[in-house]
């Protein structure tokens, strides 16, 4: 049976009859429209023509060229005059009086700071520029080009200025107009002047005093007009633009001497001259600012809206650190918060030391007028000390003391708290030389060497509260190491002189003799290894600590140390290496000589001590020259650190005895006249 013929299917049919199932569209739906007949060909066609005829309107309006018969066109050729460059003084220092104050002054802008809320260390003032005036309208060039002032009473993230170095008092005084002549500007003014009636200042109170004629003629108030009546009545003279106030301190309560405030300058000057000398030695100076504070912070309050009634300054004139720190920090709350910024005229902070001493001269001629030296308390520079006192010989006064380029700590903190300034006054200021005690002028503390002012700034201590700076340190073992180090009960003292000549008669004399001179080693010893121990946790860090200040001052301590504690522990070494025995080169000599030498001889610890102790003090004089540490550093890089033997002869002849009889030698006739003559009584030195 034949199977039925079957068709294979096609992929053209399958598509056929898809195509079968769509609708088709009519004839009608495919034929196209007239163009002209659709809706939107028709409005397209009504925008073209509405457009058309305004184009044509605008286009028959009558067009007039409006002409200023009166303007003038002005045409300039280019300049070609040259501009000067200027240069910016980033400080300066106020020496000698300037004849006019601010930019007035023989130092122009110098004399003046960026007042701005976040303190500026470069001067900016503008300069006026004269025009004729205009028929059409006023032009105010320096109104526009006026720098912002920050307000008086705001003294918040605002900080004064740490190291302004002076010469003289009356530099500082000068400079000071230029603040009051700011404030002026603003609204009236209160000066509180505080003096420290201490003996050792009386040269600068009389110098500061026969100056305020100079002060009142700077800021425009050459002669001012008194209110008598109200001066009679006790009253203060609320219409004086600028008044003063004198207030003394010492040992006992402030002495207010000018109440009210007065503008007699005469008044003024004899107050200053009758101020009493105060021989307790003790200045509250803490005391008397928030005293101050106290009396005249109601001026500072606003009045109706309108701010305070006037700005008040203090000037603080004072050559010690104070006596009463412990009312530092209420000090400087009261100021804060009443807006008034406190000026220091001081004196520079020895380097690390808390006392120097002043070249005393009786201020009353009728007495010896020869100089002594009086210890007073005009340091440190820091909260504590940071610096580790190593003498180079026993006694530590040898060590002469030096400028820290700072002053006191706690009155220059006052000042940067406050918005004040801090003038660091000393007459006999000589940069890169050793300054003797001769030289030296009456009451200037003994500082034999100074440090310039930008080198300096950035090495500033750290001013903080003290719980702030107490925790920064124990945050740190490096700065840790270093202020325990140093605040140890008394300074570190090298090897006294020691000796370093023994005559060899025999050899157990010899032995005996070396013992002996071995003692004053070994006591020393102990305590140059306890520091190098205290000292030891902070080298790991030195590379991280970012303070210029604290990396010198730990390198110092730790080079010093080290170096000393090789010196002594190498010198009582070769001590004992002479006691074994040693024989003389030459058989004549019979003396050994043991002298410094940069070689270490008697064990390799001690050469890597001796090579990290160098290392560590020319680092330091490479990466802060110009500074005190690196001052000291060269000082003790000059001493060898280790010792040699060298060997000498000593004639051990006996001299023989010379006959009796003056051998000729008559004394001159002595002056009987000058010796009759009356001497000066001399005094001794009150406490300063």
């Amino acid at each position: 049976m034949t199977p039925p013929e079957t068709h294979p299917s096609h992929p053209t049919d399958q598509s056929v009859h898809t195509d079968a199932e769509v609708d088709a569209w009519s004839d009608e739906e495919l034929e196209e429209e007239p163009v002209f007949q659709t809706d939107e060909s028709s409005a397209l066609i009504g925008s073209v023509i509405v457009h058309l005829v305004i184009i044509l309107a605008l286009a028959l309006a009558p067009l007039h060229e409006i002409i200023d018969e009166e303007a003038v066109v002005l045409v300039s050729p280019p300049t070609t005059e040259l501009t000067e460059e200027i240069k910016i003084v980033e400080d300066v220092t106020y020496d000698e009086p300037a004849d006019e104050v601010g930019a007035a002054s023989e130092t122009e802008t110098a004399m003046a700071e960026a007042s701005a809320q976040d303190f500026s260390e470069i001067p900016v003032i503008t300069n006026p520029i004269e025009m004729e005036k205009s028929d059409f309208a006023d032009i105010m060039v320096t109104e526009v080009f006026q720098p912002s002032t920050a307000q008086f009473d705001r003294l918040t993230q605002r900080t004064g200025k740490t190291g302004v170095q002076t010469a003289g008092a009356v530099g500082a005084v000068d400079r000071l107009s230029f603040e009051i002549l700011q404030s002026l500007e603003e609204r009236k003014t209160l000066v509180v002047w505080l003096f420290d009636q201490s003996g050792s200042l009386h040269r600068q109170r009389q110098q500061i005093r026969d100056r305020f004629d100079r002060i009142y003629t700077e800021v425009g108030i050459a002669n001012p007009e008194i209110d008598r009546a109200k001066q009679k009545r006790g009253l203060m003279d609320h219409d004086a633009p600028l008044l003063t106030s004198i207030i003394g301190f010492g040992g006992q309560q402030p002495m207010l001497f000018t109440d009210p405030p007065t503008q007699d300058i005469e008044e003024i000057k004899t107050i200053l001259d009758d101020i009493e000398v105060d021989t307790s030695g003790v200045e509250n100076v803490f005391t008397a600012v928030k005293t101050a504070c106290d009396k005249y912070k109601t001026l500072r309050k606003s009045r109706g809206g309108n701010g305070p009634q006037r700005n008040v300054m203090f000037v603080v004139v004072t050559d010690e650190r104070g006596d009463d720190d412990n009312q530092l920090e209420p000090a400087i709350d009261a100021c804060r918060r009443s807006g008034i910024p406190v000026h220091v005229i001081g004196v520079p902070a020895p380097f690390g030391r808390k006392h120097t001493f002043v070249k005393y001269v009786d201020p009353d001629p009728k007495f010896d007028q020869s100089p002594q030296f009086a210890q007073v308390d005009q340091g440190p520079e820091s909260l504590i000390p940071e610096y580790v006192q190593v003498g180079f010989t026993a006694d530590f006064k040898d060590e002469k003391p030096i400028d820290s380029g700072f002053g006191p700590y706690a009155l220059t903190r006052l000042c940067y708290e406050t918005n004040g300034i801090f003038f660091a006054v000393h007459p006999n200021r000589a940069m890169n030389r050793t300054v003797s005690r001769r030289e030296l002028s009456p009451f200037a503390s003994e500082l034999t060497r100074f440090f310039d002012a930008e080198v300096m700034k950035p090495y500033r201590p750290d001013y903080l509260s003290p719980g702030d700076y107490r925790a920064r340190v124990e945050a740190s073992p490096l700065r840790r190491a270093l202020v325990t180090a140093a605040n140890q009960s008394k300074p570190v003292q090298g090897i006294g002189r020691p000796r370093t000549r023994f005559v060899q008669t025999d050899v157990a004399r010899l032995a005996g003799e070396l013992t002996i001179a071995q003692q004053g080693a070994a006591k020393l010893e102990p305590t140059l290894q306890r520091l190098a121990q205290i000292l030891e946790p902070g080298m790991k860090l030195r590379d991280a600590e970012e303070s210029p200040r604290w990396r010198a001052g730990y390198d110092l301590a730790m080079g010093r140390v080290l170096a000393q504690k090789v010196r002594t522990e190498t010198y009582n070494a070769m001590l004992a290496k002479a006691k074994r025995g040693m024989t003389f080169e030459k058989e004549k000599n019979n003396t050994w000589l043991l002298k410094p030498a940069d070689e270490i001889s008697v064990g390799s610890k001690w050469e890597r001590e001796a090579k990290k102790a160098s290392d560590l003090l020319n680092n330091v004089v490479s990466e802060h020259d110009g500074t005190p540490w690196a001052y000291l550093a060269q000082q003790e890089l000059a001493v060898p650190i280790g010792w040699k033997w060298e060997e000498t002869f000593t004639d051990l002849t006996p001299r023989p005895n010379r006959p009796a009889g003056n051998n000729n030698n008559n004394n001159p006739p002595q002056d009987d006249k000058k010796r009759m003559l009356k001497k000066a009584p001399k005094r001794p030195v009150p406490k300063l």
